[in-house]
């Protein structure tokens, strides 16, 4: 039976009006998205197929078009559009943090941040650089490694700060395939960075470990 044809109290696109998105499954919200199934299957059970094809909302938003169009029913078009959602997803959370007077609260400085590594097979480092007020100037990736490395130049952040003329750094980086716990390395690469940027007088707030829904704070743990 197509979505069509449910009880319009069943519907995913009119229980999402009615009741809320927060309401609705992954696989639900996914059929809003898709808007049509394939041959045998509606857009909810193609939701559902999808989930169970990559295991999780990371791994979807994280995968590759040749992943995405591995399953019948995607493909660019789709892939397109998700990613499209992503981005907007992205500059939303960063409009949120940059909206007051300081930089915003850390839930939407963690959010961006979970949003901004979704699926990320590789290391990424990134830093948030912020004026004398805290008001964020701009978020860049600065580097990017492998799965379990990323090789991260001090002297190179420090030429990006001054650049942008900033007070303050605040540092992030991911762990594709671990828990947001720290290394030993990113606690010396911390530290050597920390020592790079006093030289000119610039201050790291935080250090955000991220690995998938989990994010580490170096502050919130007295790890700086």
């Amino acid at each position: 039976m197509a979505i069509v044809d449910w009880p319009q109290e069943k519907r995913p696109r009119e229980r999402l009006i009615r009741e809320g998105a927060q309401a609705l499954s992954d696989a639900e919200l996914l059929a809003i998205f898709l808007r049509v199934g394939v041959a045998g299957k509606d857009a909810v059970q193609l939701g559902q197929q999808m989930m169970r094809h990559f295991g999780s909302l990371q791994r979807l938003f994280g995968a590759t078009l040749p992943e995405f169009a591995a399953l019948h029913g995607l493909g660019p078009a789709k892939f397109a559009q998700l990613q499209a959602v992503m981005e907007l997803a992205r500059r939303a959370i960063l409009e949120e943090i940059t909206a007051g007077a300081t930089l915003g609260s850390p839930r939407a400085v963690k959010e961006y941040l979970r949003t901004t590594f979704a699926g990320k097979p590789f290391e990424s480092f990134h830093v948030l650089f912020l004026d004398v007020k805290n008001r964020l100037i701009d978020a860049k990736e600065m580097f990017r490694g492998t799965l379990t490395h990323t090789a991260v130049y001090p002297r190179e952040v420090v030429k990006e700060a001054l650049a942008r003329n900033a007070a303050s750094v605040m540092l992030a980086h991911n762990h594709p395939s671990g828990t947001p716990d720290p290394s030993e390395s990113d606690l010396l690469l911390t530290r050597a960075l920390m020592q790079a940027l006093a030289l000119v007088d610039i201050r790291i707030l935080d250090h955000f470990v991220v690995a998938g829904h989990q994010v580490h704070s170096f502050a919130e743990h007295g790890q700086l």
